[in-house]
């Protein structure tokens, strides 16, 4: 399984990679929005992705947008990792295409049932 994780913070990615590369995930990082693109550009598809919302030069909301709009992402299981817990956020981004919803912060078995749940946990 392939995971792409994006956040603007280094230390959230080190430890949401760390969380599923001891689960067996093959991971692909990015900085923020317009870097996640660029990533699934140049490395192919992936199994899932995880998304900040909180981020410069492309929020993770509009990643989601972005990727409903594109014909190989339609189903892309895609999961929402941020601290924003306002139900109105929520319901925003779940309309918007995300699958799921992870609130910051967050154990590692709550993000793996997550994943599991949307049936790419892993091999």
């Amino acid at each position: 399984m392939r995971a792409l994780i994006v956040d603007d913070s280094r230390a959230m990615r080190a430890v949401i990679r760390g969380t599923l590369a001891s689960a067996g995930y093959e991971v692909v990082e990015a900085r923020h929005g317009r870097d996640a693109l660029e990533q699934l550009e140049a490395h192919g598809p992936v199994d899932v992705a995880l998304l900040d919302w909180n981020m410069p030069e492309m929020t993770g909301l509009e990643v989601v947008q972005t990727l409903r709009r594109d014909p190989r992402y339609l189903h892309l299981p895609i999961v929402m990792v941020t601290t924003e817990i306002e139900l109105s956020q929520m319901t925003r981004a779940l309309e918007a295409g995300a699958n799921e919803y992870v609130m910051k912060p967050f154990t590692p078995e709550v993000l793996l049932e997550k994943l599991e749940m949307l049936g790419v946990g892993p091999a």
